[in-house]
């Protein structure tokens, strides 16, 4: 007994070293964000500040409104775009499972085959942009992220593992197949829609490339666009003071900003993380077994 509490010991010692060595980039990161540009270049990265300073956040801050405005089209992006994955996701995942559907097979085999092949850029801009009319609206955000079929194919996994026979009861108790779908099957594939769920508003909140191709409004213009045309600003400026063209950059705090740009973007997520955790491994795991 107590050789088996020492190996828990142990395991928990692990895991908490395990911890701070995921902890330690991020507090390089903030460090680095308030410290002044010239202390970075002197002394290097350091894990405390050798005079701290909020300038960094002071010149991402100098439109607030933009910044606000862009925070809120990511948020919105990223909660309708996941919603509407996963009501998509799942219902071609179900389909794929379900026994008694002729074309399940043939479904799977259309799903499958795109992972493997795509139409390519050209052809994407050119449907968006010439037959869907879709740029400079929001939808340029969230459509083509609409299904992906890597998650698709999660999704199936996981619900391959449900009893058939929960949906048989069902329809011989009377339900249709949206009632079955809705008030049985989605209740039990909550692991696998909060994984599932997880990764789509990964892919939402970081996509910068989408607002990039499609989107010129700049009330549309979504944060990492945002911050990345911030980043490309500084970086300008930079190589116009190398090329001998006067540029002030001691008020443009160029090393620092890179960090702060990388708490502002991934600072939420990092929040929203904890809430999905019971149910990630579950989903993955299971998903990974049964597909």
């Amino acid at each position: 007994m107590k050789k088996k509490s020492e190996n828990n010991w142990l395991i928990v010692l692990f895991f908490i070293l395990l911890s701070l060595l995921f902890i330690y980039p991020m507090l390089y990161v903030v460090s680095v964000s308030l410290s002044f540009d010239g202390d970075i270049a002197k002394y290097g990265y350091q894990l405390i500040p050798k005079r701290i300073t909020f300038m960094a956040y002071s010149y991402i801050f100098q439109t607030p409104k933009a910044l606000i405005q862009s925070y809120m089209v990511t948020i919105f992006v990223t909660v309708v775009g996941t919603l509407l994955s996963l009501i998509l996701t799942s219902s071609l995942a179900y389909i794929m499972t379900r026994k008694d559907y002729r074309y399940s097979r043939i479904t799977g085999y259309f799903v499958f085959f795109t992972l493997l092949f795509n139409a390519g850029l050209v052809p994407s801009y050119i449907v968006m942009t010439t037959v869907l009319h879709l740029q400079d609206t929001v939808w340029a955000l969230i459509l083509p992220y609409g299904v992906s079929a890597w998650f698709t194919m999660l999704m199936k996994g996981f619900m391959d593992g449900l009893p058939f026979e929960i949906i048989e009861s069902a329809k011989i108790d009377g339900s249709s197949e949206l009632s079955t779908f809705v008030r049985i099957v989605l209740p039990l594939s909550k692991p696998a829609l909060a994984t599932v769920g997880l990764f789509y508003a990964l892919a939402y909140w970081n996509d910068w490339w989408l607002a990039m191709l499609y989107i010129q409004n700049e009330k549309l213009i979504p944060l990492q666009y945002y911050l990345q045309r911030i980043m490309s600003n500084i970086e300008f400026l930079t190589k116009n003071m190398q090329a001998g063209i006067s540029v002030d950059m001691s008020t443009i705090p160029a090393e620092s900003s890179r960090m702060g740009i990388a708490i502002l973007a991934a600072g939420p997520m990092l929040f929203a993380f904890p809430f999905f955790q019971k149910y990630l491994i579950k989903g993955l795991t299971v998903g990974a077994v049964k597909g």
